[in-house]
């Protein structure tokens, strides 16, 4: 629903990656009276980033629940609610603070399967956002979310288009084990199309938005616009482009990747993480695994600097993967 009152699944056509997961939301929360959602101002305020706003309106204050400023205290609640039959969403409201959760992530809900023989399952739904390029400096603009991809009992989705926003929180909750989904903030704003007609996606699966022959272009999240423009000022030099959207960090994709290295024989890995044991290490690991013998060149990756996140404007996008960097990337590869 807009701010007009429109609901964005009714009439189609663009929407926003905001709305597009409201009417996610919204969806579940009709669907399934065991949905509830929770967490530091999701209900009056509208959530900080404004995704729920008018939930609490549509649902009341039983399905759409503010909670204290204590995400280890919530968290922890989420994770008893799922035990109970229940199928909870609890938003944390960035990836930095996610950290005072972390013990209930990874102590209780990502091993309660796994110690109990798999009699106890968590199907618990945790989103987040992560990402920095908002001047938000470095205790909120941290990219963390390959830290929870390196953790065994979980799912870990990273939505990068208003489509993939409302069509995999459904997948999510129908998992009988916790799922992490984390939400870029610069991508709130951002408008794409939307079809409330399209198939179900399968979360497991990478997606291919640009199909090419002569690089791989591998990223996720707030790096996917990225490098699909870069692909694009890559076209302009007479150099063909294949971008990969991991969509899901855990599990990896590797069918998807490795089949694109294996078409186009290099690869660029963009990653807002810092390079020093990030997800762009791990996939570049992969990559080197299995299609060692049909790479033309070195791996190439773009990540972040390695500096907490500044606040000032030039220096955030300095420290961050920028579009330049992606093609020279590409360009070295191609040589």
């Amino acid at each position: 629903m807009t701010a007009g009152g429109t609901r964005t699944g009714d009439r189609g056509g663009a929407t926003t990656y905001r709305e597009a997961m409201r009417d996610a939301l919204r969806e579940a929360l009709t669907a399934d009276e065991r949905v509830f959602l929770m967490g530091e101002d999701v209900g009056r305020y509208g959530g900080c980033f404004g995704v729920s706003l008018g939930l609490i309106e549509e649902f009341g204050p039983d399905r759409v629940r503010d909670t204290p400023l204590s995400e280890s205290a919530f968290v922890g609640a989420g994770i008893g609610a799922a035990l109970a039959g229940m199928r909870p969403i609890v938003e944390i409201m960035t990836v930095n603070f996610s950290l005072l959760a972390l013990d209930q992530i990874l102590n209780n809900a990502a091993t309660l399967r796994h110690m109990s023989g798999g009699r106890v399952g968590v199907p618990l739904v945790i989103r987040m956002t992560t990402g920095a390029g908002r001047q938000l400096a470095a205790q909120h603009s941290h990219s963390l979310e390959g830290w929870y991809a390196h953790i065994p009992g979980i799912r870990v989705l990273a939505p990068a288009t208003p489509q993939d926003a409302r069509l995999l929180l459904a997948p999510a909750l129908a998992d009988p084990d916790p799922v992490l989904i984390f939400e870029h903030g610069t991508l709130y704003n951002a408008e794409g199309p939307l079809d409330p007609a399209a198939p179900q996606v399968d979360p497991d699966r990478a997606a291919v938005p640009r199909a090419g022959t002569d690089v791989t272009l591998i990223a996720y999240g707030g790096c996917l616009p990225k490098a699909l423009a870069a692909a694009e000022e890559l076209a302009g030099d007479g150099i063909s482009a294949e971008v990969v959207d991991l969509r899901s960090l855990r599990p990896l994709d590797d069918a998807t990747v490795v089949g694109s290295v294996r078409r186009t024989h290099r690869a660029v890995v963009v990653d807002e993480g810092w390079r020093s044991g990030s997800l762009s290490a791990e996939v570049s690991a992969r990559i080197t695994e299995q299609a060692f013998f049909d790479l033309d060149a070195p791996v190439e990756r773009v990540c972040s600097a390695e500096v907490p996140i500044p606040y000032a404007r030039q220096l955030e996008e300095a420290a961050l993967p920028q579009v330049p960097g992606i093609v020279a990337a590409a360009r070295r590869v191609v040589g």
